[in-house]
């Protein structure tokens, strides 16, 4: 049995940033993950992709945000159960919980934390027949290793940001770029889409609009695709290229998480957001792009803000005869559970009392 003070289902950013929230209120914390490793879809399914929106970095790879993360975290002694699902939650006599893996580790703790981003998910596929025939021999749903994709022809399906972001940055990676997509207007940032019009101009992409991509060819390796044209007129494109990255979102998944009795809206967690981002389940929260609430924005730096105010109230519950009080958030002095110190010229200002 893993006991500790603060339980966190899901080991991405907002997870990460949890640890160090609750470690300055000298909680300890373990995290479960099914990943193999810290930090969520930034390390799985997009390490090499720029963020821009957060703050204090103009870009900051996601890959070297969990890298950041997990070095702040440090002093803090995290534990991890990792490429393991939670399955199970048993509320005990005395309110704490039991949350048990798909492999049988339990986890022993008076707060639960959801930070499990979308739950478990899978890529949103095009509607062609042999698809499967081509995955992973040419047809990849998730970019991890642009270098992969080196002076070779590729065909990117999609209208968001992903595709967008994925298009411009390959322009200077791949040695063609197509990127096709059903409709005139592309969902993605509007300085992405002129940054992929002007590319298109200067014929560092390909870009077919009121387009889709309907057939895949080649043998035991992608050779071409059959891009069908909504314009009659135009007919059908034949394009060889060595990959189709169909890039049309996740469908996110909440599995075990979803049969706990927690309170769901459009397949996210309801919180309270006008206190502590706690579920209907006392002693259970959910914070990042799990849940849901008025005015919800999903971006990590939402999850950010969420972790530090659950903490304040996890540390109620967990110390109920104690009284925190913080009179401003302190830069200086991080003190580690194994006594180390960062020195700062600020003196701390939070205490409990």
């Amino acid at each position: 049995m893993i006991k500790t003070d603060i339980l966190i289902i899901g080991a991405g950013p907002t997870g990460l940033f949890t640890v160090f929230e609750a470690g300055l209120l000298k909680l300890k914390t373990h995290l479960i993950d099914a990943l193999p490793e810290p930090g969520g879809q930034c390390s799985e399914i997009y390490p090499k992709k720029p963020i821009y929106d957060i703050p204090a970095y103009p870009e900051i790879l996601a890959g070297d945000l969990v890298d950041r993360l997990m070095e702040q975290i440090k002093p803090f002694e995290p534990g991890f159960t990792l490429g393991e699902r939670a399955e199970t939650l048993e509320k005990q006599d005395d309110g704490s919980f039991i949350v048990t893996t798909n492999k049988g580790t339990k986890h022993h703790a008076p707060v639960v934390v959801i930070a499990g981003g979308l739950g478990s998910f899978e890529p949103r596929k095009p509607l062609i027949s042999n698809i499967a025939d081509y995955e992973d021999n040419g047809v990849v749903y998730m970019i991890k290793d642009p270098e992969v994709y080196r002076d070779k022809k590729v065909v990117i399906a999609g209208g968001g940001d992903s595709a967008l972001d994925w298009a411009i940055y390959l322009a200077d990676v791949a040695s063609e770029v197509a990127l096709v997509h059903r409709r005139n207007e592309f969902r993605g940032a509007l300085d992405s889409v002129e940054k992929a019009s002007e590319l298109a101009k200067i014929g560092k992409i390909q870009l077919y609009t009121e387009a889709e991509v309907k057939e895949i060819h080649g043998e035991d390796q992608l050779k071409a695709v059959v891009i069908k044209h909504n314009d009659e007129a135009k007919g059908q494109t034949y394009l060889e290229t060595d990959y189709f990255i169909p890039l049309f979102g996740l469908s996110p998944k909440l599995g075990p998480i979803g049969n706990w009795g927690l309170e769901i809206e459009k397949n996210a967690i309801k919180v309270n957001n006008a206190k502590d981002y706690q579920t209907n389940i006392p002693g259970v929260f959910a914070i990042g792009d799990v849940n849901t609430y008025p005015g919800k924005l999903k971006l990590i730096l939402s999850g950010f803000h969420e972790a530090a105010v659950m903490c304040q109230y996890a540390y109620q519950i967990i110390n109920p005869d104690k009284r925190f009080v913080m009179k401003y958030t302190t830069v200086g002095g991080v003190q580690g559970f194994d006594g180390s110190k960062k020195e700062a010229k600020k003196e701390v200002v939070q205490s409990i009392v």
